[in-house]
């Protein structure tokens, strides 16, 4: 018989870099477990990469945001070879004027969940000697974010959570990759309320391409991935470099939008 197929288990796959990881993945044979909120796009996504490499799909209809959320999704899917956690979203506006409600959810899933999932399947990959986690952060993660600042907050800890356990597998056979990229092509900024921000009205980068850099980052094991345009690696250099009160106007002046009181 034939070895089984490995398994790569993909948050927020119903379009956008999450779509894009699938296609990279069932590109080089991988069998694919997808969540995401909305059960059409995600079967639609499921049907597309079925046709097109003909691997096994598993469709997981979930709501991430809620707090148990990861359980759910490990009962149906109880191992995985490579996890991306790649769900998440962002909400632009001053912070006292965001409803409480919306925010518990942005913490909820762009940290409890990527947390909770990664706990679930990490000592099993240990055990085998072998898996890939890659976790989805942004050059958000290398600074505060007025305006954005919960979902700045949850990337600084995405990639220091990331760094840290990277560090940590060292030798067995494990490895965890975060990347941090920019403003990019997806339904990211009007889920956020950000469109009419400085960051999104400048020109953003290609989803695929994004979902491209991470996953060679992630085959080759690096701990973080920051990738082109340079403006990208500009923040990070830049966060280490200018004054701090420099850097928060900077850090306003690309996400406020006074209208967006979400």
């Amino acid at each position: 018989m034939p070895p089984a197929r490995k398994l790569a288990l993909i948050t927020g796959a119903s379009g956008g870099m999450g779509a894009e990881y699938a296609k990279l993945l069932g590109g080089d044979g991988y069998d694919l477990a997808l969540v995401a909120r909305s059960a059409d796009k995600l079967a639609a996504v499921g049907t597309a990469m079925r046709a097109k490499y003909g691997v096994d799909v598993v469709t997981v209809a979930q709501d991430l945001s809620l707090p148990d959320a990861a359980d759910a999704v490990v009962v149906q899917i109880p191992q995985c070879d490579v996890l991306i956690n790649n769900a998440g979203f962002a909400s632009n506006g001053r912070f006292d004027r965001i409803g409480e409600g919306r925010l518990t959810q942005e913490i909820v899933l762009d940290v409890l969940t990527l947390t909770r999932l990664t706990r679930a399947y990490l000592p099993a990959m240990i055990a085998r000697g072998s898996g890939k986690i890659l976790n989805i952060a942004s050059t958000a993660g290398f600074l505060p974010g007025p305006f954005m600042a919960v979902y700045y907050a949850c990337k600084a800890y995405v990639l220091s959570f990331s760094q840290a356990l990277a560090e940590e597998l060292r030798g067995t056979g494990v490895t965890v990759t975060c990347v941090c990229s920019g403003a990019t092509a997806t339904g990211f900024a009007e889920r956020a309320g950000a469109t009419g921000s400085l960051l999104f009205k400048l020109p953003v980068s290609n989803a695929a391409d994004m979902a491209r850099a991470g996953y060679r980052g992630m085959l080759r094991g690096k701990d973080v991935v920051v990738p082109w345009p340079p403006s990208n690696r500009l923040v990070e250099i830049s966060a280490r470099l200018l004054p701090r009160r420099l850097l928060l106007w900077i850090s306003r002046k690309a996400v406020e939008d006074e209208r967006n009181d979400v």
